[in-house]
């Protein structure tokens, strides 16, 4: 009876301890209805050339590993693809997580969300198409400031002011 009492009380514990992790987690808030990523930084990038329908993917230092890669199931934004916004000058907001780290693989975001599983990392490896696209990142404060952010960071873009903001890159 007390082995039984025992297995209950460690099951209630791990459900309330599951609960609270899964509820510390979230970051989303509603707002007018539209789901808004809370404190989620607005990136805006320029890469050499045009990788806006190609996956990004998470590599060390020394670039000769990947160190995060998304599930095919992460390749989404507000339950869209995670393409990234075009901008102003050849910029793009981002909308995957991109930092000066990130790669491109020759893999889109369309046949990416379309596997089961994500390749294994040796297969991803080699699918990469470039290890240092980037030629300016910026971290321009949280997304949730802005009221219309392609007008408004266009704006900022046209006015010259990307430059007053945090440079990555």
């Amino acid at each position: 009876m007390k082995r039984l009492a025992l297995i209950t009380n460690t099951a209630v514990v791990a459900a309330v301890l599951v609960f609270v992790f899964q509820s510390c987690k979230t970051k989303k808030t509603s707002k007018n209805d539209e789901t808004l990523y809370a404190r989620e930084p607005a990136v805006v990038y320029k890469t050499k050339k045009d990788y806006s329908t190609y996956v990004p993917v998470t590599l060390n230092s020394t670039k000769t590993e990947i160190v995060a890669y998304p599930s095919p199931k992460d390749v989404f934004y507000k339950g869209k693809l995670a393409y990234p916004v075009k901008l102003e000058n050849s910029y793009w907001l981002d909308n995957r997580g991109i930092g000066v780290n990130s790669a491109f693989l020759n893999i889109t975001y369309d046949a990416y969300s379309k596997l089961e599983t994500a390749p294994p990392l040796s297969e991803l490896f080699s699918s990469i198409i470039d290890s240092d696209p980037f030629v300016e990142i910026y971290n321009i404060g949280n997304r949730d400031r802005f009221t219309d952010e392609t007008k408004e960071i266009n704006k900022l873009i046209k006015a010259g002011k990307l430059s007053e903001f945090k440079k990555i890159k």
